[in-house]
């Protein structure tokens, strides 16, 4: 191994949502500074998340390292480009974080000569491109259990599972602000549900919304927490505004005061399409000690395996209405009670320390 500091390069396509990004930033700021020296590359310098990674101090660079398959010309001329970047900057490791089925990052990599590692962040597996990314990879890493049986079987050799991590320090019980209440209008006897999620229809967010309904609970309130211009979170406020026990609150890029005034979370994400990889936001809301609903599908239960009375069917309206109200009944004891175990969950088996461990590993082993 080079007698200096491991120059590790993250992709990732932008910092537009904070799933991925929070992770990039994680490891950034946590890989040991000693051993490693990181830069990123984006394809735009926007999003909110962007201004937060750029106060690291760590070098961003703005290049199209993803290149089209057709036409051929530019295809190849592009990979090309990105060979002589990745050269030029005398990369040791490129970890990829970005979303798609792209080949010409790993091509570009494996002709520079430096090894390449992609994250799969979500299932999906229909593109035949997937294979191929993964055969130029020098390592992959999965993030939930499915994954490894779907997708990686066949490579083995070459797949490590690395659930993602939150920060357990910062998201913690935190007591509920009485202004912000006041501000939403939450009344003192309300339960309140909330769900953060990039509003795409995957997300399943009508699920919840009808569940809610079905109960017909004037004590009930919803906060939905993400971006709201796009054409599936127009569709749904047209759907569901007039109903007052539901607000949109847009993308915030703290959630933290949103998730303290939460009696439950809820993620009803669709079995179908790409689906979840391991989300953040409802280990952010078991790390508060909120309590998590959420379909029983891939990702989402590597979180709640231990909690199987925590899953319903994806788009089952009424098992959700019915866990809803459980929960609902159940005495304050009770619901802390399970949110002080979910909270354990997150700590023991989502560890931040544990996540920056396992890459500092899988980046010294790549080099030996």
């Amino acid at each position: 191994m080079k007698n200096k500091r491991i120059r590790v390069l993250y992709t990732i396509s932008n910092f537009n949502t904070s799933g991925s990004g929070k992770s990039v930033y994680d490891l950034v700021n946590g890989l040991d500074k000693t051993n490693f020296e990181t830069e990123i590359c984006c394809l735009k310098d926007t999003g909110d998340f962007y201004k937060k990674v750029q106060a690291l101090g760590c070098k961003i660079h703005l290049f199209p390292f993803i290149n089209s398959t057709k036409p051929r010309a530019s295809f190849l001329s592009g990979v090309l480009k990105t060979r002589s970047f990745f050269k030029a900057n005398d990369f040791d490791i490129i970890h990829s974080w970005h979303w798609g089925s792209d080949i010409s990052e790993p091509l570009a990599a494996k002709l520079a000569g430096v090894p390449f590692v992609y994250t799969k962040k979500a299932m999906g597996w229909e593109s035949r491109f997937w294979k191929w990314r993964s055969q130029l990879s020098s390592k992959v890493v999965a993030v939930n259990e499915d994954m490894m049986d779907a997708y990686f079987s066949n490579m083995l050799h070459k797949t490590v599972r690395f659930p993602l991590a939150i920060d357990t320090d910062k998201y913690q019980p935190t007591k509920p602000s009485e202004s912000l209440k006041q501000q939403l209008g939450i009344l003192p006897e309300d339960f309140v549900i909330i769900t953060v999620a990039n509003l795409v229809e995957v997300k399943g967010i009508e699920t919840l919304l009808e569940s809610v309904k079905q109960l017909n609970d004037s004590q009930i309130k919803v906060l939905i927490v993400g971006d709201d211009t796009n054409p599936y979170a127009v569709k749904l406020k047209s759907l569901y505004n007039a109903n007052n026990f539901v607000q949109f609150l847009g993308k915030q890029l703290d959630v933290i005061p949103y998730l303290a005034l939460a009696d439950l979370f809820v993620i009803p994400t669709k079995d179908e399409g790409r689906r979840e990889g391991i989300p953040n936001a409802p280990l952010e809301a078991m790390a508060m000690e909120c309590i998590v609903l959420g379909s029983n599908i891939s990702g989402i239960r590597d979180i709640l395996k231990v909690f199987p009375d925590c899953m319903f069917q994806a788009e089952d309206v009424s098992g959700l209405a019915k866990k809803i109200k459980y929960w609902k009944d159940r005495s304050l004891d009770e619901r802390l009670e399970l949110g002080v175990e979910m909270r354990k969950r997150v700590v023991t088996e989502f560890s931040i320390k544990d996540f920056i461990k396992n890459h500092e590993n899988l980046y010294l082993n790549l080099l030996n």
